[in-house]
């Protein structure tokens, strides 16, 4: 499969995640507004896919001109909770002063890092993982999508499936839809189908139960920021998740590559957690599902305590808390 997100003719080309799994199809992003668009409404999402829309949006800003630094930090505030959508943005702003070649030639090198950090990290998350669990072949979890469609070319937690799945030791994953709108059911099933990997949806509200009759072995998931002691933001659900683990004690590791640390955070309580438009849940296909009116309380992410996460792996292998 293609790169996630890359740049092409002057543009920047993602796969459509809101189209998926129905439809494959490619966008090609002129302006700031039509990428800021479309990281608000998930057309690229995932927090190392978002640090690669960060810095090649800065890119794509400095090659039209106008006022670089505004259309930064516009990009940058577009999903407030994943930490690498603002680092991309930096990391690529702090090339302007050399011109828009060197901004681009910085973004592309975040986009090839970015595969390799991936591969890294999820190596040493496999490894981990084989320690903690001694049944073979593993029966693993997964919430959200963590896999090439959250990252610019490989995966973070679904990276780990990769790597697990090419010496035979998958029997199968146990996917969690995600509320509300279904990344697992919809990319991560989809990435699994298409690598040949077993697979069987579930509902969210279904994994306490899977753990409690013996079909888990280890849950592996992504991350959106995590904070200088280990505590860990990513989808909703995932605090949920970490605690039926640790009641049923089945192994919880995270995966994502270091630029998702956010050193300056002492723990998950400083996180800004996204709300989402409360439509997400009293709508379905454009029909109200709830009462007129119903009132929503729709956080995108929730924050899992360190004392939860079996360990918590990046490209450097496991975090260790500062």
């Amino acid at each position: 499969m293609r790169r996630t997100i890359d740049w092409a003719d002057g543009a920047i080309v993602v796969i459509d995640q809101t189209a998926l799994p129905a439809e494959y199809r490619l966008l090609e992003l002129r302006t700031v507004g039509e990428l800021i668009d479309a990281i608000k409404r998930l057309a690229v999402r995932g927090a190392p896919a978002l640090g690669g829309a960060g810095a090649l949006g800065v890119a794509l800003a400095a090659r039209l001109g106008g006022d670089v630094r505004a259309d930064a930090e516009l990009i940058a505030g577009a999903r407030p909770t994943a930490v690498n959508l603002r680092w991309g943005v930096e990391r690529a702003l702090a090339k302007l002063g050399q011109g828009a070649d060197a901004v681009l030639a910085e973004a592309q090198a975040l986009l090839a890092e970015d595969e390799e950090l991936n591969k890294t990290a999820s190596a040493h998350a496999a490894e981990i993982v084989l320690a903690e669990c001694p049944r073979r072949p593993l029966r693993l979890l997964s919430h959200c999508n963590a896999g090439r469609l959250a990252t610019v070319g490989w995966g973070s937690a679904l990276g780990v499936v990769w790597h697990l799945h090419e010496r035979g030791l998958v029997e199968e994953v146990l996917v969690g839809e995600t509320r509300p709108l279904l990344q697992g059911a919809r990319l991560t099933a989809w990435e699994l189908a298409q690598a040949g990997v077993p697979y069987r949806v579930q509902p969210d509200g279904a994994a306490a139960a899977a753990m409690a009759r013996g079909m888990v072995d280890c849950v592996l998931v992504g991350a959106d920021r995590i904070a200088a002691n280990g505590d860990v933001a990513n989808k909703i659900g995932t605090y949920g998740l970490a605690i039926a683990a640790a009641h049923h004690g089945v192994p919880f590791v995270v995966v994502a590559p270091s630029s998702t640390v956010d050193r300056s955070l002492a723990d998950g309580t400083g996180v800004t957690i996204e709300e989402r438009d409360a439509r997400e849940l009293t709508e379905y296909a454009g029909i109200g599902i709830t009462p007129p009116g119903a009132d929503v309380f729709n956080p995108a992410f929730d924050v899992t305590p360190a004392a939860l996460i079996t360990a918590v792996v990046t490209e450097h292998g496991r975090y260790e808390p500062s």
